[in-house]
């Protein structure tokens, strides 16, 4: 079970003062963040790919980057890539590099965007978001398996027996899936035999043991072994010393940003009683203390089947030693009771067999 952190790097105004952090700030803090994630023993980091003003990582890799040589043994991912908009060529060449950087800790998280502000600005048509997504994660995938790489698509100009450079570290760079939990997604990673990562941020996670079974199931037909594949899970969440601390910090942040999202998608108003509801154990918000975190992430994985729980923090704007708290929490208090459950939990699930 790997634990660990995402985040959007955002910047939107402090809910107390309206005041705005710049860009650059939010970056820098954001790498002291992914250190110290290294630093307390979490699993992996996540950078989201945004271009709009609220979200300051318009390219994670380089922010990745950035903490690589800081860090030893943490594991530096997108969250995601918007890999229908970008060029596979250098999407593979700036995640060879970091990992080449980290010594062999890199990932790729691809994702078609549920923001959509990058086609417009790369000169994308939104009518082929499927199609371009499609085409690029094909191209993309021979990239990783192969030196020199032929290709023909219909949005991208051809590649005739070219090499693409540098190689990475690893054999070849892991690529994630990543899905709002459509069934569509779950099939195409299970055929692939590619990790699968569910951004599980409203409702119950128990709606997602169906997208899981899917996906092995479309796995094992496609001859791969279900026994090596990898899900992971994308959560809003905040670690706190108390439960009553941890929402009181982070209710009002998360609101203000899930309110602008909500008018721009056409989603109702994002509540306390929203925010109470999800709260719950099986709702999709891990906020709490250590225990009420651990025991929905133990929960989730019990009942879902992830094997990598990444906790997104902040949501909106919240004060960097408050998320710098969160990060330790997570890291020497809740992944450890985690893992010590959920290894108890496999044990005795093995011996009943």
């Amino acid at each position: 079970m790997e634990i660990g952190i995402t985040t959007f790097v955002e910047t939107t105004p402090d809910v107390k003062t309206g005041k705005v952090i710049s860009h650059a700030e939010r970056i820098r803090e954001v790498v002291e963040e992914i250190v110290l994630a290294d630093k307390v023993g979490l699993d992996v980091f996540g950078v989201g790919e945004h271009h709009r003003v609220d979200y300051a990582a318009s390219v994670p890799a380089v922010i990745l980057a950035a903490a690589a040589s800081q860090t030893k043994q943490i594991r530096l991912t997108s969250a995601v890539t918007v890999l229908s908009s970008d060029d596979p060529v250098r999407v593979f060449q700036e995640f060879s590099t970091l990992d080449a950087i980290s010594n062999g800790r890199a990932e790729i998280m691809a994702g078609r965007g549920s923001f959509i502000e990058s086609f417009p600005l790369f000169g994308y048509d939104l009518e082929d978001y499927d199609e371009l997504f499609d085409e690029k994660l094909d191209l993309l995938l021979k990239i990783c398996e192969s030196e020199k790489v032929t290709w023909e698509g219909k949005h991208r100009a051809s590649i005739n027996n070219l090499g693409i450079y540098p190689r990475p570290v690893q054999q070849s760079l892991p690529v994630w899936i990543a899905s709002g939990g459509t069934p569509q997604s779950a099939v195409r990673a299970g055929v692939l035999g590619l990790p699968l990562v569910l951004a599980i941020i409203g409702g119950s996670p128990l709606q997602f043991a169906g997208i899981v079974e899917l996906y092995k199931r479309a796995a094992k037909q496609a001859g791969h072994d279900v026994s090596k594949l990898k899900i992971a899970s994308h959560s809003h969440g905040f670690v706190g010393e108390t439960t009553e601390i941890a929402k009181e910090k982070f209710f009002p942040p998360t609101a203000q940003a899930m309110n602008v999202l909500g008018k721009e998608r056409g989603w109702g108003p994002y509540t306390r009683q929203t925010f109470e509801n999800a709260s719950t154990l099986e709702g999709a918000l891990y906020v709490g203390d250590v225990k009420t975190v651990a025991e929905k992430i133990i929960f989730l994985r019990k009942n879902v089947g992830v094997t990598r729980f990444m906790l997104h923090v902040p949501v909106g704007s919240m004060p960097h030693e408050d998320v710098l708290k969160a990060i330790e929490l997570l890291g020497t208090e809740v992944a450890p009771i985690v893992k010590a459950e959920i290894e108890k939990w496999e044990a005795e699930t093995e011996n009943t067999l």
